[in-house]
């Protein structure tokens, strides 16, 4: 009785089975080019950050040395530093110029004769082209910083 259980089940079992001969292989391709996709996205997000962080290392920069631009007058036996927007445009210039040569000023002022406010704009390309992520973005940051003196 035992032995004709395991016949038919045996029986059913190959005719229900279609040949699956190499379907594990398609699969193992799939979940490979996927893998490869993410580990390129991953890249590209990556490198976009840190040329996002880098320019605005360079926006600081320009702006801190924008903001050392002052012209000291004394008023009412009080030194005051003013900032004009020829000066902190000047000194924005100068520090960009030793930067990065790929990376633009865009502006350069001071909104309130205290403060100088930098706008700087660069291009990233992502490091592998891929049919995932853009060919080129264009990056743009603004940096603000005051003086003082005390």
């Amino acid at each position: 009785m035992i032995a004709q259980v395991t016949r038919v089940l045996a029986r059913r079992t190959k005719a229900a089975d279609p040949d699956d001969a190499g379907s594990v292989l398609i699969l193992t391709l799939g979940y490979a080019v996927l893998a490869i996709a993410v580990i390129l996205v991953c890249t590209a997000a990556t490198s976009l950050y840190l040329a996002q962080k880098q320019l605005d290392a360079m926006a600081d920069a320009a702006a801190l040395a924008a903001a050392d631009g002052f012209d000291l007058s004394v008023v009412d036996g009080e030194p005051v530093a003013t900032l004009t927007d020829a000066g902190v445009r000047r000194e924005a210039e100068a520090m960009m110029g030793t930067l990065d040569p790929e990376a633009r000023l865009i502006s350069a002022s001071t909104p309130d004769g205290v403060s100088a406010r930098v706008t700087v704009a660069g291009q990233w390309h992502p490091p592998i082209v891929t049919v995932f992520v853009p060919d080129g973005v264009v990056l743009e940051s603004t940096a603000t910083s005051r003086t003082a003196l005390r």
